[in-house]
């Protein structure tokens, strides 16, 4: 086998491979000769098939089998010939395909791009530092209680914060309007569930009044009929509630899973949350600032085949994620909305594999025995939950990758300028801005 190959571009190449015409030929003559010892043609007893029936019959299709295959393994052949590495599926056209002559073909791909790696002393993070105070519990344990409330009615005007339930009619020039209408609706005045002013304008109405409310629609609203339009609201309020918050009961702990212990012990398990759910923050936190200055830090050219795969894979997650269980065509979306976050994801990765490959940075199974118990300690039982990953394959090679990723992001932060900001818990949970 003999293979050149010719840069088209700076990360496109072709390759010209000519295979001996003995290589296919011996192929072919092997698939007939196989092919007359099981095939079954009507005269012929089974295996007794003459091999010039059987080539006349499926010669043309065995051929084709082979030079698909001889091409197929060649040009991987040639690749290692040549110590090229592939970043997509070559685009292979066939030169010389005669009978008896030798097989020649092209395959034209893109290669991967050459990344040099920044000098990671010059991007500098800030890791924000926070102490959960007991003004930051009773904030959450107050949160908590919100969630749990419950709704009882009361013979007074509504407030911000009361929950209503309404029958409404919206009209367009004296006409009522597709979608505006409603009856028996619970709505919270304060939630910002409906256009403004509808909820304000409820506040001070109660049980059996009528009110007409005359408002517009937001300018960018996305339904455009009606985007920006005047409109009137007739509302009938059936009813008023106010919220009743849940005390701190028995009861209320074991609804959080804390059975024994009594209050001590339930805020002692808030603030054991919080303080999870602070680390992952300012974790974040760090990791994307570490992104962002990385990208920033080097200019990869990408293979197109690569950013085309990361495409189709954000389009099929969009369709997936707000299909609401219908099938959407994948088609319908537009590769625009997807290229520059594609690009990034692709130029990210091109960049991280470097760093692992500089490194040699490897799987720690500790770091990833860490991050599965990690995710296992929200769980009622996360013994359970740990099993499960490694019993799972494909989902512990999930938590391996991250553990990798983890690895990378430590490696650079242990070269970059890491900035520790004291702040508020509240504060800690916010993203840096870029």
């Amino acid at each position: 086998m003999q293979a050149s190959i010719e840069t088209i571009s700076t990360l496109e190449r072709k390759m010209t491979i000519a295979v001996p015409a003995e290589r296919v030929e011996t192929q072919v003559e092997q698939r007939l000769n196989e092919a007359a010892r099981t095939v079954q043609l009507k005269g012929f007893r089974k295996g007794k098939v003459p091999v010039k029936v059987v080539k006349e019959r499926y010669g043309g299709s065995v051929r084709q089998e082979v030079l698909g295959e001889v091409m197929s393994q060649s040009y991987y052949e040639a690749l290692g010939q040549h110590k090229v590495r592939p970043a997509s599926q070559p685009r292979i056209e066939a030169k010389k395909v005669e009978a008896g002559k030798d097989l020649e073909f092209v395959a034209t791909f893109e290669v991967y791009p050459e990344v040099t790696l920044g000098d990671f002393s010059t991007i500098a993070v800030e890791r924000k530092v926070a102490e959960i105070t007991d003004a930051d519990i009773d904030k959450m344990v107050e949160t908590l209680r919100k969630q749990r409330q419950t709704w009882q009615e009361v013979d007074r005007a509504a407030v911000d914060g009361d929950q209503v339930v309404i029958d409404f009619t919206g009209k367009l020039d004296g006409q009522q309007f597709e979608g505006g209408s409603a009856t028996g609706t619970k709505l919270v005045l304060g939630s910002n569930r409906m256009i403004e002013g509808f909820e304000a304008g409820l506040v001070g109405t109660a049980k059996d009044h009528e009110k007409v409310l005359a408002l517009n629609f937001p300018a960018n609203y996305q339904n455009q009929e009606l985007a920006g339009k005047a409109v009137e609201f007739t509302v009938q309020v059936k009813n008023v509630s106010a919220p009743v918050l849940p005390e701190l009961t028995p009861e209320f702990f074991a609804s959080f899973d804390v059975k024994q212990g009594g209050e001590p012990e339930f805020r002692t398990e808030v603030k054991s949350n919080m303080a999870r759910e602070m680390k992952n923050a300012v974790r974040n936190s760090v990791k994307n600032q570490v992104v962002s200055e990385l990208l920033k830090l080097h200019a990869v050219e990408l293979p197109k085949s690569l950013v085309a795969s990361e495409i189709n894979v954000l389009r099929q997650q969009t369709a997936q994620q707000y299909g609401g269980g219908q099938r959407i065509d994948e088609s319908m979306l537009p590769a625009e909305l997807f290229r520059e976050q594609a690009q990034r994801r692709v130029s990210l990765g091109l960049i991280m594999n470097e760093v692992i490959q500089h490194n040699q940075l490897k799987v720690d199974p500790a770091a990833v025995r860490k991050l599965v118990e990690e995710m296992a300690e929200s769980y009622e039982q996360p013994q359970e939950v740990v099993k499960w990953y490694y019993s799972n394959k494909e989902q512990l090679a999930q938590i391996e990758a991250m553990a990798l990723e983890e690895a990378v992001i430590d490696h650079i932060l242990s070269k970059a300028k890491v900035m520790e900001n004291n702040c508020s818990y509240e504060e800690a949970l916010k993203p840096v801005a870029q």
